[in-house]
């Protein structure tokens, strides 16, 4: 989060007070209130953000003001209501919640919501009800466009004129349009309703004044042809062509050499400790789970070495938050030991929206959970510019961005951008591969100055995945011994040379022989 921004610790300083009173309010049916004094007196708040995620059953809450983005996020039943006006992304990943905003509400309101009712009384921003899977969401008041963009299922109602593209890429559900409704995109029918469906629909709504008259209009998802989309460019190349050399007499082969990394090198955070700075990305936390026949050996490898995945984390795990897993982020974020959002598969978010999401996850998240930021290549400018200014301990470069940038091209474009943004050293920088790397590919990147590297392992077997990370720990060891090194820390970039000429030219590498880089990297 942002260093020093007063409106995200009154945001932190609000949750952690909720939090421990949440429950037991619920058990009592008492309604909690932000936004009044202890004697009733307002006191409205002022852009505080990130509040109430993941509302559990029964929770009543109340709010005064004007609040900031990611409010009433990840809600799993209980309602809240605001007595003002509310920022992008309110009620996001709905699953039970009933939230009602009595005055207007900014982009993104019910972005991935599965169940429950948002209502918003003054109209709303931008992709309202976007990627919907289920649920209500009723607006009175004019909305901005794409209102419905991307819904499989659910149901929008808007009493007032909607923004151009209404349910562009909708493959489900309902948009019913009490106002001027432009020309719908391609893909999109417009139809009236039916007696029945006008009846069902006006039967959802307490409020008479909400109902929907009869010339209301529709608009659903129209037959088509359904075109499977193309595969991204692909990295143009891997790091086989970049050596490790060493002026330094190589270690005996048995002489331990040190691989450890960590996670978080900051005293305020809970670091994680790597037996080697590679961090598997898998679907599932239960794949680094050993059955109980396992080998102790294999159990004990696992156990202790984190992973990056989506769904069922364990403690020592790292949860990466994406368009796919909102719905489970509340209950899995706080068995997680760290959390990763990806912003390759989320809508786009400015500063403000970003802090809103932040303050919601480190709300749910483990005390001083380690946070990482993971954006394309392309990006890598704007990812550091923005892990350093939201305080995250990693920023994470995802390689395969469909622009077919190269391993050994993303070097120089990393270093540059590190030396400009990333001042703070508590702030780490990765890479997320393509491929499953060995442990020439973690020696060559360690050396380049990138100190996590994650990827996908070979095979999503839990055993084989015990022998991958043995055998990449091992042939990193055996790296470090032929050049003479006894610690990942002492790698450096002038252990390192380009093999070919393509790759000195594009990583600014020494090219081997030559013995310096290419004359174009002095050029200024």
């Amino acid at each position: 989060m942002a260093d020093g921004n007063p409106v995200v610790q009154r945001s932190m300083n609000i949750n952690e007070k909720l939090g421990p009173r949440l429950v037991a309010a619920a058990e009592q049916n008492a309604i909690l209130r932000i936004g009044w004094t202890n004697a009733g007196d307002p006191v409205p708040k002022d852009g505080e953000l990130g509040l109430c995620p993941a509302l559990p059953e029964g929770a009543r809450l109340r709010a005064l003001g004007v609040l900031g983005s990611w409010v009433a996020a990840f809600g799993r039943g209980g309602t809240f209501t605001l007595q003002g006006d509310a920022g992008s992304f309110l009620g996001a990943a709905n699953q039970g919640t009933s939230v009602i905003c009595e005055r207007m509400a900014g982009h993104f309101v019910g972005y991935r919501m599965a169940s429950g009712t948002i209502t918003v009384m003054d109209g709303c921003g931008s992709d309202a009800g976007a990627e919907m899977t289920g649920g209500h969401l009723f607006v009175r008041g004019a909305t901005g466009p794409r209102i419905g963009g991307g819904m499989e299922d659910g149901l929008i109602v808007v009493h007032g004129d909607v923004g151009p593209d209404p349910g562009a890429g909708m493959t489900g559900g309902r948009i019913v349009i009490n106002g001027r409704c432009p020309t719908p995109p391609p893909g999109v029918l417009l139809r009236p309703l039916a007696k029945k469906e006008l009846k069902e629909i006006n039967a959802l709504l307490d409020d008479e004044s909400m109902h929907v008259p009869s010339d209301a209009v529709c608009l659903t998802p129209q037959e088509g042809l359904h075109i499977e989309r193309t595969g991204y460019a692909v990295s143009s190349d891997d790091l086989s062509n970049i050596g490790l050399t060493s002026d330094n007499q190589q270690l005996v082969p048995y002489e331990t050499v040190d691989t450890v990394a960590l996670i978080g090198l900051s005293e305020e955070v809970q670091s994680l400790a790597l037996p080697l700075p590679l961090l598997p990305c898998l679907a599932s936390g239960a794949t680094m789970t050993p059955n109980k026949k396992a080998d102790e050996t294999v159990s004990h490898l696992l156990n202790r070495h984190p992973a990056m995945v989506e769904e069922l984390p364990r403690a020592v795990d790292i949860l990466m938050l994406n368009r796919n897993n909102l719905l489970s982020i509340g209950e899995a974020l706080p068995s997680a030991g760290g959390f990763a959002i990806d912003l390759t598969n989320l809508p786009p978010m400015d500063a403000e929206q970003l802090d809103g999401l932040l303050v919601a996850l480190r709300s749910l998240a483990i005390e001083h959970a380690p946070a990482v930021l993971i954006d394309t290549i392309g990006r890598v400018q704007s990812l550091h510019a923005r892990a350093a200014h939201h305080r995250f301990d990693l920023a994470v470069a995802r390689i395969e961005d469909g622009s077919g940038i190269s391993e050994a091209a993303s070097l120089p474009l990393t270093g540059r951008s590190k030396k400009e943004h990333l001042t703070n050293d508590t702030i780490q920088t990765g890479f997320l591969l393509g491929f499953a790397a060995s442990g020439h590919d973690l020696a060559v990147l360690m050396a380049s100055g990138i100190e996590i590297v994650s990827c996908n392992p070979p095979m999503a077997d839990t055993e084989d995945v015990a022998y991958w990370l043995q055998g990449t720990q091992e042939d990193l060891a055996n790296e470090l011994r032929r050049i003479g090194i006894n610690s990942i820390d002492s790698l450096e970039r002038k252990h390192l040379r380009a093999l070919n000429h393509e790759t000195a030219s594009v990583s600014g590498l020494r090219l081997a022989g030559y013995e310096r880089p290419l004359p174009q990297w002095f050029a200024r």
